[in-house]
């Protein structure tokens, strides 16, 4: 191999894929249609989930519900009904039990047949300090927000590469992307989301798989509860989101078959600038500072965080 050939090859290319992206902004992607498609949500009790489910519901798809709350679900399935689904489940799942989660896989294949689409959105945050979080939370909360993500893949990403056909999507979080205080075990649990969606995505173009998309979906704060008094500096660049915005981002982002979504749109600034400052910690904390992110989680008045 001739290694400068291939270099040039690499930045002719990089400015040309670059160049590309940057057009598309301006230009509306074609949608997708995926009537009829299984769609299986984890964390469909509540919140994103829920909102979620609702989306894909319009889009003329059989919705399958996974939580561990089941009044929840059943709010869920009913709003999926109403909106037009062609037909709705619902399971009890936890999917910090890998046992639970690769029996009730089975039944869903049973039931319903293959998952198409896959969202894992289940997720936890424990809200204490690293020093002050007990051994019990840090393991449930990796346990849910990384390890669920294994066994869902598992089950359900064989029967995606022998079709060549599907969608994996990963509710991550801008904590995936970005280190925060007093988020130390969240933050573990979203980069090794972030990451995962990453390693599998890539695997799966090296095996030629290129009917299965990722996408993996970073948001700031949103107002669904999980994050109670979170506070921003700068309302107009990182504004608190608005969960019915996030849903339809989401969807769009599977319909378009995007990799990425960075919620605002300022956080792939944000993103973009963090890996420019790897040479200094000290402007990596003082953007911090001026974001104003310190003060959510330093303060006595520090945002109650709760499970879901």
């Amino acid at each position: 191999m001739n290694f400068f050939l291939e270099t040039l090859q690499v930045m002719l290319l990089s400015i040309w894929y670059n160049l590309e992206s940057f057009v598309y902004m301006f230009i509306p992607s074609k949608r997708k249609n995926i009537s009829g498609e299984v769609v299986l949500i984890t964390g469909a009790g509540s919140g994103i989930g829920r909102l979620m489910a609702q989306e894909f519901a319009r889009l003329g798809t059989v919705v399958v519900l996974w939580d561990i709350n089941q009044h929840g679900m059943k709010e869920t399935a009913r709003l999926a009904q109403e909106e037009g689904a062609v037909k709705v489940h619902y399971y009890i799942c936890d999917c910090s039990d890998k046992a639970e989660v690769y029996k009730l896989a089975d039944q869903v294949k049973r039931e319903v047949g293959d998952v198409t689409i896959l969202v894992n959105n289940a997720g936890i945050v424990t809200g204490k300090k690293f020093m002050d979080s007990p051994d019990t939370l840090i393991e449930k909360t990796m346990e849910v927000n990384t390890m669920a993500h294994f066994w869902t893949y598992k089950a359900f990403l064989p029967a995606m590469m022998a079709n060549n056909h599907g969608h994996l999507v990963s509710i991550a979080s801008s904590a995936g992307l970005i280190g925060l205080p007093g988020l130390a075990d969240y933050c573990a649990s979203k980069f090794a989301a972030v990451g995962f969606a990453e390693s599998i995505g890539l695997e799966l173009m090296g095996l030629g798989k290129d009917g299965v998309k990722t996408t993996i979906v970073c948001p700031y704060f949103i107002n669904t509860g999980m994050f109670d008094g979170a506070q921003t500096k700068w309302p107009t660049v990182m504004p608190i989101l608005d969960p019915a915005y996030v849903a339809k981002k989401i969807i769009k982002a599977v319909l378009t078959n995007q990799t990425y979504l960075l919620l605002p749109r300022s956080m792939y600034l944000l993103a973009a600038f963090k890996n420019a400052t790897y040479s200094s910690w000290k402007l990596y904390g003082l953007i911090g500072v001026y974001l104003g992110i310190y003060e959510n989680f330093s303060s006595p008045q520090a945002p109650h965080r709760k499970l879901h």
